[in-house]
């Protein structure tokens, strides 16, 4: 055969493994209807097992590569989760005849959970001067809408700084409704968020631990601050019952304790690691045709970082009262690697090593119990 003949092949096979992952995600929506009707829980980690032992056993007989199959069976299981978990959040979203108002709903935090509230069946309603998507009702301040008792929700996404103030205000407003924030760190936001408190409105504060590109909230983390409201606390925790996301509640100190390594070291080690190849000098060119396996996904992640905000990246370690912890661990943990290699240590640096292992080791155990 000639090329031309053995890639019009390719082509012809490309479409019909297109049509039968369409035929896959049209199966996928029955499942999520038959779960929903049965009380079935969306995500079964057994099932899953199995399919993917039986996908491996059976590549091997074919002359595949388990790895390669086990890759696309895993993008396919992703995709059907996040069709039965956007089928689930549509049918038990209880949003239908409530309202809510998303302060900041042009941004990216901000429109991603305005998108959410829709697909439960909230009216949702946006006040943001940068406007809002197509068809959503939009106001450029909040402040100019006379009555903010009809909301059942009131969720601040706008910057750390500016939310503090929205709070504070909102305060003086006394709304009916439940009030919570996004924010990814809760330091310059607790004057508000007991302003909020201290005026009898029914408040709590969360933390979505993903970008707004997320699809899937199987395996993400919502972080939920308890602020002594359980009325609140409950309404807000129940807006994410119809999805595989994990909730975590704990107090305001608390989260940002934990944040500061979360958040503040890695992004702070990141930083540190794209600098020192950004002033490597003559380096840097060659580097760049270089590669190894660790080096590379370091990289990617770096990366990612690299294209975030400079503002919001800032505030997570300037804002924090926590924040100088991590950032004191991270210097000594590197001047203890650099003692070490320049003394020839190495048992200080095979201690480092092993320390480590026992962490992460232990880190995946308990990921691997609870799911």
């Amino acid at each position: 055969m000639t090329l031309d003949e053995l890639r019009q092949q390719l082509d012809q096979l490309d479409g019909e493994l297109l049509a039968l992952i369409a035929r896959r995600q049209a199966i996928a929506r029955e499942v999520a209807a038959a779960k929903r009707s049965t009380g079935y829980p969306t995500r079964d980690y057994q099932r899953e097992r199995e399919v993917i032992l039986g996908v491996r056993r059976r590549a091997g007989q074919l002359g595949l590569p388990g790895d390669l199959a086990e890759k696309v069976l895993r993008l396919l299981i992703r995709s059907s989760l996040t069709t039965q978990e956007q089928v689930s959040v549509a049918t038990h979203g209880a949003g239908s005849g409530r309202r809510a108002l998303v302060i900041g709903g042009a941004g990216k935090m901000g429109a991603w959970f305005g998108q959410f509230l829709l697909s439960q069946g909230f009216d949702v309603q946006v006040a943001d001067p940068a406007g809002a998507a197509p068809g959503i009702p939009v106001v450029a301040d909040w402040r100019t809408l006379p009555d903010l008792n009809g909301f059942d929700f009131i969720v601040v996404a706008t910057p750390l700084g500016v939310s503090g103030v929205i709070l504070n205000e909102l305060a003086l407003r006394r709304p009916s409704g439940v009030v919570f924030d996004l924010g990814s760190l809760k330091s310059p936001l607790r004057g508000g968020l007991h302003a909020l408190k201290a005026a009898g409105v029914k408040v709590t504060s969360l933390h979505p631990m993903f970008g707004p590109s997320t699809e899937l909230l199987s395996g993400r983390h919502v972080i939920f601050i308890d602020l002594g409201s359980a009325e609140a606390l409950a309404a807000a925790r129940a807006l994410f019952a119809p999805t595989m996301a994990e909730q975590v509640v704990m107090s305001l100190e608390e989260h940002d304790r934990l944040v500061a390594y979360v958040l503040g070291l890695s992004h702070a080690l990141n930083i540190a690691f794209f600098t020192a190849l950004a002033e490597s000098g003559e380096a840097a060119p060659k580097l760049a045709r270089m590669s190894s396996t660790t080096f590379d996904a370091q990289l990617d992640v770096a990366t990612n970082v690299s294209e975030e905000s400079p503002e919001l990246y800032y505030e997570i370690q300037a804002l924090n009262d926590y924040g100088a912890e991590s950032l004191q661990a991270l210097s000594q943990a590197v001047e203890r690697l650099r003692t070490a290699v320049l003394t020839r240590d190495f048992a200080t640096f095979r201690g480092l090593m092993e320390q480590g292992l026992v962490y992460l080791n232990g880190r995946r155990e308990q990921v691997a119990r609870r799911a």
